[in-house]
């Protein structure tokens, strides 16, 4: 598949069959992750890989009970050390670059799942108190995102997008 055809076709997915994702395919997910760009070539973040059902049930509860986030036969949980950006770039590091630079890293895992026939989900909706507490996560990491991924449970529905006209503006 390529880029083009994994980024039309990506959707959120939110139910999960009980499958095991094969350890060569996660593998290569996390290493699209690892190859993303980041600004100054930082790379600030940390990928933290749960499959133990105790600590995705954390998880769910951290994000306000999604169920797909217990569902998912894995949860990718991208943490980012905001110094790493702020030792070369102050606070634009701090409080923007680590944030763009993860998003990057979550965008490779979301495309590279697709190529598999896997299905994710970007969740950006969780405590980030009780994510650190489930993780025991050390003081200088910041959970920034969870993935869950697994196969697809569900048909890739149709996504309501606003029209290109009303997005695009050429100057």
């Amino acid at each position: 598949m390529d880029v083009i055809e994994a980024i039309k076709k990506r959707r959120s997915i939110r139910r999960f069959k009980d499958k095991p994702i094969p350890e060569d395919v996660l593998r290569e997910l996390l290493d699209c992750a690892r190859v993303a760009p980041s600004a100054g070539n930082r790379q600030p973040w940390v990928f933290y890989v749960l499959k133990d059902p105790d600590i995705r049930q954390k998880l769910m509860e951290a994000s306000g009970n999604q169920p797909h986030v217990g569902q998912a036969p894995v949860v990718i949980v991208v943490c980012a050390d905001p110094e790493v950006s702020a030792s070369r770039y102050d606070d634009r590091g701090r409080t923007l670059y680590f944030i763009q630079d993860t998003a990057a890293a979550v965008q490779n895992i979301l495309l590279a799942a697709v190529s598999f026939g896997l299905g994710t989900c970007w969740i950006g909706a969780f405590r980030e108190t009780m994510v650190r507490q489930a993780l025991e996560l050390p003081p200088n990491l910041r959970p920034v995102a969870m993935v869950p991924v697994g196969y697809p449970d569900q048909e890739r529905e149709p996504r309501n997008l606003r029209p290109f006209e009303m997005v695009v503006r050429e100057i």
